[in-house]
């Protein structure tokens, strides 16, 4: 990150989850391979386990999207139970102690909260799996919403962005995220845009159009704290 970059200071910061607060595929290689092992146990899928990769690559999307892309000959029963199970795995790994923050994390949190800054999650996930993850990693208590378009029934991020920004009254933000839908959630709100480019699920053209990219989470603190009132 150029140390020349200077944005407007935010009221508030939204942060996309997966590729950016959260280093998935920590959690997610095991569930996959358990969640196709079930399906196929349970007579509702007949092809090998598709790659993890396809999985990781689809973070950012709705689910009903990831399905389609994740096994596209799987069957409408098929994708609602995959739903169904990816839930249930992803928090019994979490309960376990399963998957990590990215590094720095929690620390540079705890610094923005202590600077007064609103912190804020926006996630295309579950609604219970991106409140387990922030509950479970111990960062629930940093934030003034945990916003996700399973508990909002949102169709875009843009949309979900929206209705938070009206919740809290916001004017002023950053969109902290790692894939296009939140470039997109970002500017289409008016927000400035800061790319996680540190993440190695998305492609690095995701980020084209971001103002600013984080090569290290730390960064991000030191670029609030150059910001201009």
């Amino acid at each position: 990150m150029p140390d020349n970059v200077k944005l407007n200071k935010p009221q508030a910061i939204i942060f996309d989850m997966d590729g950016t607060l959260f280093e998935t595929d920590t959690l997610l290689i095991g569930v996959h391979e358990r969640l196709f092992q079930t399906l196929r146990a349970e007579g509702l899928y007949h092809s090998p386990t598709p790659p993890v990769e396809r999985l990781l690559g689809c973070l950012g999307m709705v689910l009903e999207d990831i399905w389609r892309q994740v096994m596209p000959d799987g069957s409408e029963e098929a994708r609602a139970r995959a739903d169904e199970l990816l839930l249930q795995y992803e928090l019994e790994g979490l309960e376990n102690g399963e998957g990590e923050l990215y590094p720095h994390v929690a620390q540079t949190l705890t610094a923005l909260k202590e600077h007064g800054v609103k912190l804020f999650v926006a996630s295309n996930g579950l609604e219970h799996y991106v409140k387990g993850v922030a509950q479970h990693k111990g960062i629930s208590p940093l934030f003034d919403g945990l916003y996700s378009a399973g508990e909002y029934g949102t169709v875009s991020k843009v949309n979900l962005v929206q209705r938070l920004l009206k919740d809290h009254h916001i004017e002023q933000a950053w969109m902290v995220g790692d894939r296009s839908s939140d470039v997109e959630a970002g500017k289409e709100n008016g927000l400035a845009v800061i790319g996680c480019a540190y993440a190695v699920y998305g492609r690095a053209a995701e980020l084209d159009g971001a103002d600013v990219l984080l090569s290290d989470f730390r960064e991000l603190l030191s670029l609030y704290e150059r910001s201009v009132r």
